[in-house]
């Protein structure tokens, strides 16, 4: 027994006793029993217990507690155990000779896990407590490899979820680059939404999952131009009514797209990248594409994308027009030169406005009014 014992108490980390006793004889009978397994620690009385647990918590496998002690009794020094926790991660033997129904029924109450009757048989005191303390580890042992594998498939999950974003941005952008964009729209346009929705009473009925879904959706708004034939993607002047009907399709063509995707259906995106990439054209009084909905008929995260793909557009230059100045760009959303938007998104959007131009400071085809 002696040397499967020591085995796996080699492999544990906590490897001293601590043996709580005014009777020094009894002090020395126990800790000759388990100086072949633990390192034994002794203390005289309940106060200097105590002390000796606040310091060597971490390193204690078990507890051996007299109850009749001068001071602070073995009853007392369990309750204080009990409301630090303590009872709960390091089994508590108490030694006593009183094995009457009271003092049994309140120490098994506060948690304490055997009793050891005195005077003590040797070889049963050793083979309770080392059971007990064997189950103890295994038990924190089976708590930390569901911990870590908790957090191991947490780490495996971010994975998924950053290379899910990371192909998302990479389409995205890879659709940029075709219409002769900068490579920094879908990221502005995500950046913008999520700022408008975070700062301002636009987005107060939203909470952060949906709010971070509706970010990572708003960079698939232009999905649908990937299949918009290049004579008119980008074409530098202004659209024929024919050619404008085609680029009009890449709305609902993003929305095709994205239904051809078996793994979007399962991503907390897809709906929220429907509606934007569907109605991000959409107007307040209802003069947008390609549904004409009007007001509140809008998804607020569309209404959004749609403020926000506008003034990043007015803000940077395009193949068919140039950058506008920023105090141009604020008139003309205010007047609605753009399309009409929604009085309380815009006024949310004005209140913010100065946050927003920050990301547009170091854009060498932003300019400073």
């Amino acid at each position: 027994m002696e040397t499967k014992y020591n085995n796996r108490i080699n492999d544990i980390g906590a490897d001293k006793i601590l043996i709580v006793d005014d009777d020094p004889v009894n002090r020395k009978i126990l800790g000759k029993l388990f100086s072949t397994y633990y390192t034994v620690i002794e203390a005289e009385n309940g106060n200097d217990g105590m002390s000796q647990i606040l310091m060597e918590e971490n390193k204690l496998c078990a507890i051996l507690l007299d109850v009749m002690m001068p001071g602070m009794n073995g009853i007392e020094v369990l309750k204080h155990l009990k409301r630090m926790g303590v009872i709960e991660k390091i089994p508590v033997f108490i030694i006593t000779a009183d094995t009457s129904a009271a003092v049994m029924k309140e120490a098994y109450e506060l948690g304490v896990m055997d009793f050891i009757s005195k005077p003590v048989v040797s070889y049963m005191v050793v083979r309770r407590v080392l059971s007990i303390v064997e189950l103890f580890e295994a038990r924190k042992h089976l708590k930390t490899v569901v911990v870590n594998q908790g957090l191991e498939l947490l780490e495996q999950a971010q994975r998924i979820i950053d290379l899910n974003q990371g192909m998302i941005e990479a389409l995205a952008t890879v659709i940029e680059f075709r219409n002769e964009e900068s490579g920094g729209h879908v990221k502005r346009i995500s950046q913008i939404t999520r700022l408008l929705l975070e700062n301002t009473v636009f987005g107060e009925n939203l909470d952060d999952k949906e709010i971070d879904s509706i970010a990572l959706a708003a960079v698939m708004h232009d999905v649908g131009k990937i299949t918009i034939p290049d004579a008119v993607l980008t074409k530098p002047g202004k659209l024929t009514a024919e050619e404008y009907a085609v680029m009009k399709e890449h709305t609902v063509n993003g929305v095709a797209l994205l239904e051809s995707i078996p793994q979007m259906r399962d991503s907390n995106i897809y709906e929220y990248a429907c509606d934007i990439a569907r109605h991000h054209h959409e107007r307040w009084d209802g003069g947008g594409y390609p549904d004409g909905l009007k007001g509140d008929e809008i998804s607020p995260w569309a209404q959004v994308v749609s403020l926000a793909d506008v003034y990043d557009a007015l803000n940077c230059k395009r193949v068919y027009k140039p950058s506008y100045p920023r105090e141009q760009v604020l008139e003309m959303i205010r007047n609605g030169e753009c399309g009409v938007f929604n009085p309380q998104l815009l006024e949310s959007f004005f209140s913010v406005e100065d946050m927003i131009y920050e990301m547009y400071r170091e854009l060498p085809e932003a300019q400073e009014s």
